[in-house]
């Protein structure tokens, strides 16, 4: 299913965030394969945000950034919040996190896992539990959401879409 909406779709790039508060809006990432899309949603307040992360984490000698899972999460928290989310309500979904890479001549660390454990690292921190997710394999996707609803659908490339996420406003679900 293609989520419709009347507003515009915008595109989290590499190390992007996007965040709206329109209810007309699906926020997109394209080309997730070892990177993790993640969202926040708030469906009561009709706010989403998805951040596109790349790395687990920034070097000690570097600037943070959206790129990695230790600036990315927060920032997209925040930037959630600002637009008026409550952390009680918020829903994370996740999407990405593929084996497209290896490094090492024993298959070293899978870079789409690492991406995957340390956004789930982060979210921990920042006490927020994933509602669902679509990590792992060796196939790349694409992932929307649809900010009226908070419904998360995604693709693996050749595949079909399939909803992800979506629940009633009001009913949890269980971690």
């Amino acid at each position: 299913m293609t989520l419709v909406a009347t507003g515009t779709e915008h595109l989290a790039r590499m190390g992007e965030q996007v965040v709206s508060a329109d209810a007309g809006d699906v926020l997109a990432c394209v080309g997730l394969g070892s990177c993790i899309g993640l969202a926040l949603i708030d469906r009561r307040a009709t706010v989403a945000g998805l951040a596109h992360i790349m790395l687990p984490a920034a070097p000690a000698s570097g600037t943070p950034n959206g790129k990695h899972a230790d600036h990315a999460v927060p920032a997209l928290l925040e930037a959630v919040l600002e637009l008026g989310a409550a952390r009680h309500r918020i829903d994370a979904v996740l999407v990405g996190g593929a084996s497209m890479f290896s490094f090492g001549t024993d298959g070293g660390q899978q870079v789409g896992a690492r991406n995957a454990e340390a956004v789930h690292a982060e979210l921990a921190k920042l006490r927020l539990h994933p509602r669902a997710e679509a990590t792992g394999g060796t196939r790349g996707r694409t992932m929307r959401v649809r900010v009226a609803d908070g419904r998360v659908v995604y693709k693996e490339a050749g595949g079909t879409e399939v909803e992800l996420f979506s629940t009633p406003v009001g009913l949890r679900v269980a971690a």
